[in-house]
């Protein structure tokens, strides 16, 4: 019986750990802007981020290409409209959000 609470209790704190991690990513988002032209579920001006994740599920090294357009911009991938380069995002932040990203469930 111990042990079934102990396992219940380190999957609660887990849980709620990675609630926080969601929610400081997200916070990190709306702090250097992303959240303008981005949302999670809906199409913004740019596409929504859980659309994102659908496009980059399985790609090797996801996390490293989409870090880099989150820094240096892009376009023709998601429409006309390019996404511009975000100087404020510093190699480590793009990263954090890139993982966020891709763990988002479409």
């Amino acid at each position: 019986m111990k042990l079934i609470a102990i396992s219940a209790l380190t999957g609660l704190v887990l849980a709620t750990s990675q609630f926080a991690q969601a929610a400081d990513e997200k916070a990190l988002a709306q702090s250097k802007n992303c959240l303008a032209c981005h949302s999670v579920d809906n199409k913004v001006v740019g596409p929504a981020y859980k659309d994102v994740a659908a496009k980059y599920a399985g790609q090797k090294d996801a996390s490293s290409q989409l870090a880099h357009k989150i820094m240096a911009g892009g376009g023709g991938v998601w429409g006309p409209i390019p996404m511009p380069a975000n100087p404020q995002v510093n190699a480590a932040e793009a990263k954090r959000l890139a993982d966020w990203i891709l763990g988002l469930k479409p």
